[in-house]
């Protein structure tokens, strides 16, 4: 929410919230007393990266870098808890050194014959394809790393296996199997995420045909919010406007992103207050509401760090 506000223009004191949050952390960890996970979206990383970026006297490159190497072969291999999400954090805060290590681990990690990453998250033995746990967050973190030919080559076998088509249009599931295998139209698991992550690594004709099943599918009932609601599949649109030029995706952006102001708007009418959190509540519409007056497809923090 600091690193939003910050991205908004906010005239609130960024600098001073990021090293109070920081301080706070250290003192009760989310995950109960001595618990300091390593990890971007759950740990002290995403408190440090954000302190960087916003110019805060509490970012702390020795800690940072410490807490990256501890993560590089973190068995999740994803953005959440993973190496992929400390690998961006180590990227934007120029810890070329760190980065590169877990970019060889992950790299190393990546199963040659199903061209996916397993997960070993909370408790489970999964493939999750979509970006919010898996494959797809995977292979951005590896840009750079790998050239660009191959990780389109690969990108496309794996693609190409697990789409779900129908009548000219595309979809993945969340997971090979398990409950996560069930179809969804979200940016954590599903066509919208996969376009607007790794789109330009796939054929224009897949990542179309996945956008016209966003555009299909329509706003989605959860929220407004980027994780798995209306704003975060609209990321796809702007991704595939700087993809094809087509400014049919920028009209279809900004029709998701007044659907998603007017949920904001209806759900605090009906809770007395605003939704709270980056990921799930108002101020990441409020940043996909920024982006679809500019046009630019950069997803919050994923295309940022």
């Amino acid at each position: 929410m600091i690193w939003g506000l910050w991205e908004l223009g906010s005239s609130f004191d960024v600098r001073a919230a990021a090293a109070s949050a920081i301080e706070r952390y250290r003192a009760t960890p989310d995950f109960g007393p001595k618990a300091h996970p390593p990890s971007l979206w759950m740990g002290e990383v995403g408190l440090l990266v954000v302190a960087a970026a916003v110019g805060s006297s509490a970012a702390d490159s020795g800690r940072l870098r410490d807490l990256v190497r501890e993560n590089r072969e973190h068995p999740t291999w994803e953005l959440m808890w993973g190496s992929a999400g400390t690998m961006l954090a180590a990227r934007a805060c120029g810890l070329d050194d760190e980065w590169l290590e877990s970019a060889r681990a992950l790299w190393a990690a990546w199963d040659t014959t199903s061209d996916l990453w397993t997960q070993d998250l909370y408790g489970r033995l999964m493939q999750y394809i979509g970006p919010g746990h898996g494959f797809a967050g995977n292979v951005h973190a590896l840009r750079g790393f790998v050239e660009d030919a191959v990780l389109r080559e690969r990108v496309l076998r794996a693609l190409t296996r697990t789409a779900l088509r129908d009548a000219g249009l595309i979809n993945w599931p969340g997971a090979l199997d398990g409950p996560e295998s069930q179809i969804r139209v979200q940016w954590c698991h599903g066509a919208p995420g996969i376009v607007s992550t790794i789109g330009d690594l796939i054929p224009r004709d897949m990542a179309v045909a996945a956008g016209e099943l966003v555009w299909q599918a329509g706003p989605l009932r959860k929220g407004g919010g980027l994780c798995h609601g209306t704003a975060g599949n609209g990321f796809a649109f702007l991704k595939l406007l700087a993809l094809t030029g087509d400014h049919c995706w920028l009209e279809r952006a900004r029709g998701f992103a007044m659907h998603a102001a007017e949920q904001v708007d209806r759900h605090r009418a009906e809770y007395g207050r605003g939704r709270y959190t980056l990921w799930t509540g108002d101020i990441g519409v409020a940043l996909y509401l920024q982006a679809c007056l500019t046009g630019q497809p950069e997803f919050p923090t994923v295309d940022a760090f």
